[in-house]
């Protein structure tokens, strides 16, 4: 089959547009886009052009974009043209010359993709207005952006996601179609290409930032696969071949995945909570994991710390930009960070000793006679009779109230009060509350860490055995 009829082929198999939606090719004014332009026009699509100057390459990037505008008569189809300051944008936004470029561009094409979608809406709207024998179509189109990523664009994306470690969603490459962008010359090679430009006497123009080897991926193109192709000579097709053996195993690996996340994963509200046993019986232990955890900001680099975690004392943690993943006895809790007041930490009576994010919680039970009771606010000092296990180490939350040790009413009676109140009479900053927790034992407060017991469990002249309870910061 010649090009144009596996394009049309292409398109029709991967069911990547149908003839009547409209079409915006972005043009650089190179050889993949001019030929994609071109097959374009030979299967009659509706499509207008768009082309970016980037203003980067001085009167290079002048004559790139007078070459485009003159596929505008040639074609008789519409050209935009949008220049960029990306310099300016790139210092701006403390990001690298190429994002800025994609930022840019991708940022324009969605306003004319938004724009040309909103001019279908409504001209159908006033073809439904008009009477019935007098339409002229009721067709319902569609708008996408066509880009000329064309096979060999594919293997370089496959390798480059190879070696910086993406995972198997790496491996299958570029998509042929995401949202509003198709690539329909996935199937081609770049040698396609160059033939049929020449077999059709096309005109092109030549960026010479493709001969330097300063960018990762024209690195790849020009050296590393040339090398490969000396030892493998089909490494080309073959390459071709798994990307589409890729996406099949892709396909079969989250499958099992979603398999996996449905007897593992208890959703509660916000949190996601995960049994630590049934987690350790889950094979491959690190690939679940990873699946996991991934939706939340962790990265591949943080999956051995995510399994240790299950093997550590609770309140052992690790951050993600958004959420801490944290070990809560027998669970594993991934929470976001604003939240995670709403964790708890579960503390047996055989517990001695309890970490976590704040510090390590020391318990210890003595007899009265056999400790001196002190001020010292970061240890308390507790009726072991007024406790009932087990207790339970959270963030304090709005509502929560206990009864300040030595605060009474005129009557005698023990005064009750919120601790946001208290928080405000101990003139404790904002910063400082959102890193208070509190010790609570049958719903019941009975320390907020490093400043008061409730009054209901202090030690007193009846007090037999007691709990020494210390908190110490990390």
């Amino acid at each position: 089959m010649s090009l144009p009829d596996n394009f049309k082929d292409y398109i029709q198999k991967k069911n990547l547009f149908i003839p009547g939606d409209n079409l915006i090719v972005a043009v650089s004014g190179g050889i993949d886009s001019v030929v994609l332009c071109d097959l374009c026009n030979q299967a009659a699509f509706n499509f207008t052009i768009a082309h970016c100057n980037f203003q980067l390459r001085g009167e290079e990037s002048e004559r790139d974009e007078i070459f485009v505008k003159s596929l505008e008569e040639k074609y008789n189809v519409k050209v935009f043209v949008k220049k960029f300051e990306t310099d300016k944008y790139a210092n701006e936004n403390k990001v690298s010359i190429q994002v800025a470029a994609r930022e840019l561009r991708y940022s324009w094409f969605n306003e004319l993709i938004t724009e040309n979608d909103d001019q279908i809406k409504r001209a159908n709207s006033n073809e439904t207005e008009t009477p019935k024998s007098h339409r002229t179509s009721n067709i319902v189109r569609d708008t996408f952006l066509l880009t000329a990523h064309h096979g060999n664009d594919n293997i370089e994306t496959l390798l480059m996601n190879f070696f910086k470690g993406t995972g198997i969603t790496g491996l299958k490459g570029i998509e042929p179609k995401k949202g509003k962008v198709i690539r329909p010359l996935l199937f081609a090679k770049k040698e396609e290409l160059h033939e049929y430009a020449r077999a059709n006497d096309l005109q092109y123009v030549e960026d010479s930032s493709n001969s330097s080897d300063k960018y990762t991926r024209n690195y790849f193109r020009n050296q590393l696969i040339p090398s490969l192709q000396k030892i493998f000579p089909g490494v080309e097709e073959n390459l071709i071949s798994n990307i589409t053996r890729f996406k099949d195993i892709e396909t079969l690996y989250y499958q099992a995945i979603s398999q996996h996340n449905k007897k593992l994963i208890e959703e509660k509200g916000n949190e996601i909570h995960i049994p630590v046993l049934k987690l350790l019986k889950s094979k491959p232990l690190a690939a679940i994991v990873f699946e996991i955890i991934k939706e939340y900001g962790f990265t591949s680099h943080q999956t051995g710390e995510a399994i240790k975690i299950l093997n550590s004392d609770s309140g052992r943690y690790i951050s993600s930009a958004t959420h801490k993943i944290i070990k809560n006895r027998n669970w594993i809790i991934i929470a976001p960070h604003n939240t995670l007041k709403a964790s708890t930490i579960l503390i047996n009576k055989d517990d001695k000793e309890m970490k976590f994010e704040e510090g390590i919680l020391k318990i210890e039970t003595v007899q009265r006679g056999n400790h001196k009771i002190t001020a010292d606010k970061n240890i308390a000092f507790i009726d072991a009779n007024a406790i009932t296990f087990p207790l339970l180490l959270r963030k304090w939350k709005q509502g929560d109230y206990f009864y300040p040790l030595g605060m009474k009413k005129k009557s005698g009676a023990l005064a009750k009060k919120k601790l946001s109140k208290f928080f405000i009479d101990q003139k404790i900053s904002i910063q400082e509350k959102e890193k208070i927790w509190v010790l609570e034992s049958n719903k019941k407060i009975v320390w907020i860490l490093n400043n008061r017991i409730d009054d209901r469990f202090k030690v007193t002249d009846h007090t037999v055995n007691l709990f020494r309870i210390q908190f110490s910061v990390l």
